[in-house]
C-alpha cells in the first residue's frame, strides 16, 4: 500500500510539473520571436514525452500486478527462500542460487508465463532490473497471448 501511495504522489507531482513546463512553452510561443518560438516548441514536446513514459510505466505496473494476483490465486507465487544479511539485504549467493533454479524452470517451460514471472522476480532479487523488466514483459505477453519479442 505504501508503494502505491508513493507512486500516486510522485505521478501527481510529475503531472503538475508537466503542466508547469507546458505553460512555460506556451509563454515562449506567445513571445513570438525567432528564438523563443523554437524553444517553446521544444519545451512543449517534453511534457508529451514524459506523459507517454508515465503511461507506459503505469500500464506495465498494472499488468504485472494483475499477473501477481492471478498467480497468487493459483498458489503459484514464489516462496521467499532468500538468505538475508542482519541488515535485511538479500545475500548475493542466495539470490544467485534461486536465480539458477528459476532459470532452469523457465528453460524447461519457455512458453509458460508463470515461469517467466518467477524468473523476473529472481532477476529483481539479483539486482538485475533491466532483465527483470524484460522477463516480466515476456510473462505479460505470454499471458495475454501476444507475440513475444526476442532480443
Amino acid at each position: 500500500m505504501r508503494a502505491k501511495l508513493t507512486y500516486f504522489v510522485l505521478a501527481g507531482a510529475l503531472l503538475c510539473y508537466f503542466v508547469l513546463v507546458g505553460s512555460r512553452g506556451v509563454l515562449l510561443l506567445e513571445a513570438g520571436t525567432w528564438i523563443t518560438v523554437p524553444f517553446g516548441i521544444a519545451v512543449l514536446v517534453l511534457p508529451f514525452i514524459g506523459a507517454w513514459f508515465l503511461w507506459q510505466t503505469t500500464q506495465f505496473a498494472r499488468h504485472a500486478n494483475r499477473l501477481s494476483r492471478e498467480l497468487d490465486a493459483e498458489g503459484g507465487l514464489p516462496v521467499d527462500e532468500l538468505v538475508r544479511t542482519p541488515g535485511g539485504r538479500i545475500d548475493r549467493d542466495s539470490a544467485d542460487a534461486v536465480f539458477a533454479k528459476r532459470q532452469a524452470e523457465t528453460e524447461a517451460a519457455p512458453d509458460d508465463w508463470r515461469s517467466w514471472f518467477r524468473l523476473a522476480i529472481a532477476y529483481f532479487d539479483a539486482r538485475d532490473t533491466p532483465r527483470a523488466r524484460k522477463a516480466m514483459q515476456r510473462a505479460i505477453a505470454l499471458r495475454d497471448g501476444k507475440p513475444v519479442r526476442t532480443g
